[in-house]
């Protein structure tokens, strides 16, 4: 058996793989400073000028290296190594130094959507620990197909730290997002571990027929629907392992069958408090975390997820808050009331708004106005993509808010 040391996980040594994880960092924090407006697509290459091919500002700079020094857990790097030198490879040597002066933890930012991304902190050794156990879980994968972005949690455990720990060389990882599903599929080898989401296993089903044999494929970011996992599974699709975790927690649980509870990984371990998580850490100390669903347990070690605490949603494997949405659109001056919810299972897979206008204005108007209004606020994944209008929001007879059909209020 293969022992796993902490000088494995020094994963920025391998420079192509600490510039895929500052490229994206980096672009989403100017995603979040510039809302609405097109990104450059990934990936940048090393001499990609932020300044003058990006336009970042002074101020985005100043922002852009704090949330890399803040992320990677560096510290101060300083004026002179990167804000007068806005080129992507002398950003990528920043920060190679920062991290071989020694660091203990790294942040991840949450998906949700709130207009200030939580920040998440985990120890390196936290983060090596669940490696070890993913090696174990994945063990034979000879190539790493990631489809996620490497700067959150899920992606960076996947595409950074397992293949060390499964030990791959960062060659054997590639990078296929951007790419259709069937190109994809097309791609794909024995052995492969597909690092997906679940809107992606929703869409490669129907092109799966040409998989080679002996693809496995992980799923996480969000809920995968038990229809969508068992067509991966009828699909070619040797095995669908289904991650359940957290920005907040990292992984606490995975699955390989849609008919099976999760079960915990081997560090953690039910609290008597059913809100929190108990976790064993490798040094012998515990540590208690907050858990963003309820679980419903059916044995030691095994749950099952029964809701969100705090009522996000996910969109394309984005933690939204629907209620958030509403309250960017009542503040558009024409806006009277509005609810968002998603959409049923046959209108599609993402936000929907009901809206009674103000004063009488044209519904053909304000949908227009709105979508401008949204694009220039919100992330694409808080987005409507249906928009309803009428005199009066759906309620039920108790007087409740109710669904709606698309349709038939379009």
């Amino acid at each position: 058996m293969t022992i796993l040391t902490p000088l494995d996980a020094r994963w920025w040594t391998h420079r192509p793989t600490l510039l895929r994880v500052l490229s994206d960092l980096l672009a989403g924090e100017l995603a979040l400073m510039r809302p609405g407006i097109l990104r450059r697509p990934l990936p940048w290459p090393p001499e990609l000028d932020l300044k003058a091919e990006l336009g970042a500002d002074s101020l985005e700079l100043l922002g852009l290296a704090t949330a890399m020094e803040q992320v990677l857990g560096i510290g101060c790097i300083g004026e002179e190594r990167v804000l007068a030198f806005p080129r992507l490879d002398a950003w990528v040597e920043a920060a190679a130094a920062g991290l071989d002066k020694g660091t203990d933890s790294l942040s991840f930012r949450t998906s949700g959507s709130s207009g200030a991304p939580k920040t998440c902190t985990h120890t390196l050794a936290d983060l090596w620990q669940e490696s070890a156990a993913l090696a174990a879980l994945f063990s034979g994968t000879r190539r790493i197909v990631g489809l996620v972005p490497s700067h959150h949690i899920y992606g960076f455990l996947f595409t950074v730290l397992l293949p060390r720990a499964l030990g791959l060389g960062p060659e054997a990882v590639v990078d296929l997002r951007g790419a259709s599903p069937g190109t994809v599929a097309r791609q794909l080898a024995p052995g492969d571990l597909v690092v997906g989401f679940p809107d992606f296993w929703r869409a490669v089903t129907p092109v799966a027929g040409a998989l080679a044999e002996g693809v496995t494929g992980v799923s996480s970011t969000a809920p995968c629907p038990d229809e969508v996992a068992r067509a991966v599974a009828a699909s070619g699709v040797a095995r669908l392992v289904q991650v359940y975790g957290s920005s907040e927690t990292a992984g606490v649980g995975w699955r390989d069958s849609p008919d099976e509870d999760y079960r915990l990984f081997p560090y953690w371990q039910r609290d008597d408090d059913p809100a929190l998580l108990r976790r064993v850490q490798p040094d012998g100390s515990q540590a208690v975390y907050p858990l963003q669903d309820r679980l419903s347990w059916s044995a030691a070690g095994r749950f099952r997820p029964v809701g969100r605490v705090d009522h996000a949603v996910q969109v394309g494997g984005i933690n939204v808050f629907p209620n958030y949405v509403a309250d960017v659109l009542r503040m558009h001056p024409m806006v009277g009331e509005v609810t968002v919810r998603p959409m049923r299972p046959d209108e599609g897979h993402r936000l929907k708004a009901f809206v009674v206008p103000r004063g009488g204005k044209d519904t053909a108007d304000l949908r227009a106005e709105l979508t401008a209004w949204i694009g220039e606020r919100l992330s694409t994944p808080e987005r409507p993509a249906a928009w309803s209008f009428g005199a009066a929001l759906p309620r039920q007879a108790n007087g409740k808010l109710a669904d709606w059909i698309i349709e038939a209020w379009d």
